[in-house]
């Protein structure tokens, strides 16, 4: 068995069904649940080399290059050769041939997705398939169905969704033209289409798209001619899935609306669906999002035919449509507002890096976020403000867990003092923490998200201090105004690239930073006084961090500017815009300390 290109250490073997080859590839240890992954137009199965390294090391991959494509032959005539008949009939040759006496979890992606609903829905599969992952193509019989209703009430609204997503299909009419799709993909459009997806997509060069590409895409013309017009025209009113489905719906995809989707639970009972901020190639833009996704779904639908109770199978969170298998990473997770934050990203599914100076929170973090809901958690002990020790973080984690969907800059400490007590050396410990390590946290993880071109999301924590003067918090309000100024620039900056930036800004929350902030000007005895009985204070508000994790959420979801939290916060927030002279006036008070 060869070793193929793009995929190490992949076993190879061939499969004849209805007159052709098929090429398929296996990884993984063949005794655990076997993962079969579809791949779409103009592909080849080399698109999945990414996700099939990931998932190996937990179940049995199979890729196979669809009939015409790849490495396995094309049938001859290809006119009706690409039939979804045909390619339900490729499918079983191939499940029959890799695990013979177990169902396979199935996932596709564009043409794959598009054939394997049928697979999950016509009656002679049934048995065969444990659960279905989907990405970047609809059903036929659904889109079909979804065509028709819309025109038999075209409301404005209706009219709207059918000319939005004929719009986008701009290139499905195109193919259907006689020779000048064979023409263009084996001429000028073959030879620059990787870096169209380098340009366009921000496909990473590598070895996709394989030297196939050309035969690849003319023979893949006839998927579309042989299916696409029968099928819309006359879909199956039997189309229903018989097979648990997982929709992962990308939400930049420019080749399919949203609202195809709208109505699929009518055909997918208890459908689970993903959404991604990525484009439309995202088995090679988005491989460690998708492993942990298939990941989970596949192991929920592996217990659950085991009969294991479902202690957590997948997330339940409000928000875990939007987050759920992103990477997050937090600073400051050991403790109060970052654990919170932690948490609620693991509630919400997501996958989770928490950074603390002290090992132990961190580790104690990553634990828990991993009970709550995360797949993934993992404990990273860094100093935010040394420069080296936050690149090497930033190498590891982009080594190691991937890029950052979600960097949340959360490490801060207190100080307290009138200006003139306060040390240089205060201010520059203050600084270090409050604004350098968020400075070190955009610059290394934010240039890593820019760079991969997918979009994601920077949240700083800044403060009510950031626009609520004091006479009692020099040193730390300036570093909070410094944070709140630096993530208006960085959002504008970022804007373009898809990146949204959030300022939070908390106000008396209940957490430790009051038992381990500093006081200047006063001897240890008098500082201990003060943060005991400021920790009484902040006890009494009771105000809880989980609520602040839920408003970090919330302003990302919502892409957010600036997201005061307590009602203190959003009072000082509307002085600040309206009533800046009151504003002034009560930062003149003496603070009860």
């Amino acid at each position: 068995m060869a070793e193929l290109k793009g995929l190490a250490g992949a076993r190879e073997r061939w499969v004849s069904t209805g007159g052709v080859e098929l090429c398929v590839a296996e990884l993984g240890d063949p005794t655990r649940p076997t993962v079969v992954l579809v791949h779409g137009y103009p592909d080849s199965k080399e698109v999945w080399s990414e996700v099939a390294e990931r998932l190996a090391d937990r179940f049995h991959v199979v890729l196979y290059d669809v009939r015409g494509h790849g490495r396995s032959t094309a049938p001859t005539p290809l006119r009706g050769g690409f039939t979804l008949e045909k390619l339900t009939d490729d499918f079983l040759a191939v499940a029959d041939a890799v695990s013979p006496d177990e169902p396979v979890h199935l996932v596709g992606h564009d043409w794959g997705s598009v054939q394997s609903w049928e697979f999950a829905t016509v009656r002679r599969t049934e048995g065969r398939i444990a659960s279905f992952t989907s990405m970047s193509g609809p059903s036929l019989d659904h889109f079909g169905h979804w065509i028709k209703k819309r025109m038999a009430r075209p409301t404005p609204r209706r009219v709207g969704q059918l000319l939005g997503q004929g719009a986008k299909s701009w290139y499905v009419y195109m193919l259907h033209t006689p020779v000048l799709p064979e023409l263009a993909w084996r001429g000028p459009l073959g030879k620059r289409w990787p870096k169209i997806l380098e340009r366009m997509e921000k496909v990473p060069a590598g070895d996709y798209p394989t030297p196939s590409l050309p035969s690849d895409a003319a023979h893949g013309a006839w998927l579309y001619r042989d299916n696409v017009r029968a099928r819309l025209s006359r879909p199956r009113a039997d189309a229903y899935a018989h097979v648990p489905v997982q929709l992962v719906l990308p939400l930049g995809d420019i080749f399919l609306s949203q609202r195809l989707y709208d109505e699929l639970e009518l055909w997918a009972p208890g459908l689970v669906r993903r959404t991604l901020p990525a484009k439309h190639w995202v088995p090679r833009t988005r491989p460690d999002q998708l492993s942990a996704w298939i990941s989970e779904f596949v192991l929920a639908n592996e217990e659950r035919e085991a009969g294991v109770p479902a202690h957590r199978t997948k997330a339940t969170g409000k928000h875990a449509e939007r987050f759920g298998g992103q990477l997050v990473l937090v600073t400051g997770a050991g403790s109060g507002i970052g654990r919170a934050t932690a948490f609620a990203f693991a509630e919400a599914g997501a996958r989770v890096v928490a950074v603390d100076r002290d090992a132990e929170s961190a580790a104690r973090t990553a634990e828990m976020a991993q009970l709550i809901g995360a797949p993934q958690a993992w404990a990273e002990t860094v100093d935010v403000t040394d420069e080296q020790a936050m690149e090497k973080l930033a190498e590891k984690v982009a080594a190691e867990y991937g890029i950052v969907d979600v960097l949340v800059n959360n490490a801060g400490i207190g100080l307290s003092g009138s200006f003139f007590d306060t040390t240089p050396e205060d201010w520059k410990k203050v600084l270090d923490v409050n604004l350098w390590g968020v400075i070190h946290g955009c610059r290394l993880f934010g240039k890593q998200m820019a760079e991969r071109g997918q979009g994601g999301h920077i949240v700083n924590t800044a403060s009510a201090a950031a626009f609520q003067p004091s006479k009692a918090l020099p040193a730390y309000s300036t570093s909070k105004a410094a944070v709140l100024m630096l993530s208006e620039c960085l959002r504008a900056e970022l804007a373009g690239q898809g990146i949204g930036v959030s300022a939070i800004c908390p106000g008396l929350v209940n957490t430790n930073i009051t038992a381990t902030a500093r006081f200047a000007g006063v001897d240890a005895e008098e500082e201990k006084r003060r943060q005991k009985k400021s920790s009484r204070l902040y006890g009494l508000r009771n105000y809880p961090p989980e609520k602040v994790a839920d408003v970090i959420l919330t302003a990302i979801v919502r892409n957010q500017a600036v997201a005061p939290v307590t009602p203190e916060a959003r009072g000082a927030h509307l002085m600040s815009r309206f009533t800046p002279k009151a504003l002034r006036a009560v930062a003149r008070l003496e603070p009860p300390l």
